[in-house]
């Protein structure tokens, strides 16, 4: 996710922390009294967005007003002393910077305290938003709207930081707060809660049913590409103008604290597109993040480190641990888009492999060399029958597959019942594609796939005079004069 950039507009606050115990109750009256021990102070709301995304490796601006006040300059010190931030904070006398202070008794939150003023900006700060925002916008990818109902995101800036995001051609991601969703009209992502989206759509999300009549009415009203609803322990629904709903399941083990995981959420989902990812993708990159975020106190953030070991723990037992796997077709996508996350090289090739000879081990270790993780596609016993006649294939496609998981070579296998792995290479979605030498890349099946997606295709050199139907002949001949 380097190199990916996000620029965040919304409300900012200063979220500070103070932890302390409770050991009596107030003689005065029937109280806990609060024994302070200490406090923390983090980047709040937008800010906290913008924390997330450069906890994430990509580079972070942060649009928004502050007040006049220690609040501000304490708020401008977490930032740096947390993230990489470039933040362009415009200050205003009429209203003071927004303060959440958390009581926390043994990380459980007995009490919070909102200082803060609600009103909308004036039009001059408005005028100033919208200017940084036409000066620095177009020098990044995203543009992530954080909504806190602050009083920063009035109709009017709303709008028109949507219209020119759109005419610049950047994604725009909106975490809402208005029960009108309309207020983001046209926008690309919109991420509601499901009491945000029963509050905009009339329906409560608790179930998946639900929540795609929910999505539906979401995308009417507010003519978006896509809705990602949050459903908390019940995970996320994506519902988008195209293509199948997407329900993904939590991935939460323990729930220590909630406070900021929406921040991450939106932060995971502008990365992931910043980087080029489908929307899809990057539900199931937010959907991790969040199940990172919430098992941590207070308000955190996510490492790219964290996320890849999220994510391999959620398809555990697809991963590699020390020895080749077998996967499905399913499994193999979800497998080489965790090793590109990885910034690996994928590579895949295809066979029958029915009687491993030293071309096959030669292609197997060329192609090797040349990735850094190696899916090959084996033609079921079926499709082999097809290809070759019923008196093959000699080796099962199950004796065949642990043949080749024995080899240093392979990283994976997966088992293919059409006649050309065309479907399956258009799941796993390669970055390098390997044949043999005899053919020509135009008639490598897969190779436009491949190459349409900035991919390559090489052809490995051929090991003379060796196949498997040689060595089969190879053998009926022994046999015959033996008998």
């Amino acid at each position: 996710m380097i190199g990916a950039k996000v620029l965040c507009l919304g409300d900012v606050m200063l979220d500070r922390f103070v932890e302390g115990s409770v050991i009596r109750i107030s003689p005065e009256s029937p109280t806990p009294v609060f024994n302070y021990e200490s406090e923390k102070l983090f980047p709040g709301g937008a800010a906290n967005v913008t924390r997330n995304i450069s906890a994430l490796g990509a580079e972070a601006t942060l649009l928004s007003i502050v007040g006049v006040d220690d609040a501000a300059e304490a708020l401008v010190r977490s930032i740096k002393a947390n993230s990489d931030i470039k933040p362009i904070l415009i200050k205003t006398k009429d209203r003071p910077t927004t303060v959440k202070t958390r009581f926390v008794v043994r990380g459980q939150h007995m009490l919070r305290v909102d200082q803060e003023v609600k009103i909308p900006i004036s039009p001059e700060c408005e005028r100033l938003c919208l200017a940084a925002l036409a000066e620095h916008l177009p020098g990044h990818d995203v543009l992530i709207i954080s909504d806190y109902a602050k009083g920063l995101l009035t109709d009017h800036l709303t709008r028109e930081a949507i219209g020119l995001a759109r005419s610049l051609g950047k994604e725009i991601v909106v975490d809402p707060k208005s029960s009108k969703f309309a207020k983001y009209a046209l926008a690309s992502l919109i991420t509601p809660n499901a009491i945000e989206t029963e509050q905009a759509c009339g329906i409560y999300p608790d179930s998946d049913a639900k929540a795609e009549a929910a999505g539906r009415i979401g995308i009417t009203q507010s003519q978006a590409e896509a809705i990602l609803i949050t459903r908390g322990e019940q995970g996320m629904s994506l519902v988008s103008r195209s293509g199948p709903v997407l329900h993904i399941a939590a991935d939460t083990k323990e729930v220590f604290d909630v406070a900021g995981a929406g921040d991450t959420v939106i932060a995971t989902l502008g990365v992931a597109l910043a980087s080029g990812l489908p929307v899809s993708e990057a539900a199931y990159l937010a959907n991790a993040a969040a199940g990172v975020v919430v098992g941590k106190r207070g308000t955190a953030s996510v490492s790219p480190d964290e996320l890849i070991l999220a994510l391999e723990r959620q398809y555990e037992g697809v991963h590699r641990k020390g020895t080749p796997i077998l996967l499905t077709a399913d499994e193999a996508e979800r497998y080489a888009r965790l090793r590109r996350m990885e910034s690996k090289v994928v590579g895949f090739t295809n066979g029958c492999f029915d009687i491993l000879h030293p071309g096959h081990i030669s292609l197997l270790n060329f192609a090797r060399d040349n990735c850094d993780c190696l899916i090959v596609g084996l033609n079921s016993d079926a499709s082999v029958k097809r290809l070759k006649g019923n008196e093959r294939p000699v080796n099962s496609e199950h004796d065949r597959s642990v043949v080749l998981s024995a080899l240093g070579s392979v990283d994976a296998v997966v088992i293919f019942d059409e006649d050309t792995p065309y479907s399956l290479i258009a799941a796993v979605k390669p970055d390098v594609l390997f044949k043999g030498a005899d053919y020509n890349i135009k008639d490598v099946v897969g190779a436009d796939l491949v190459l349409q997606n900035g991919g390559k295709v090489l052809l490995a050199e051929l090991v003379p005079d060796v196949s498997s139907t040689r060595t089969i002949e190879k053998a009926k001949r022994i046999l015959l004069a033996a008998s």
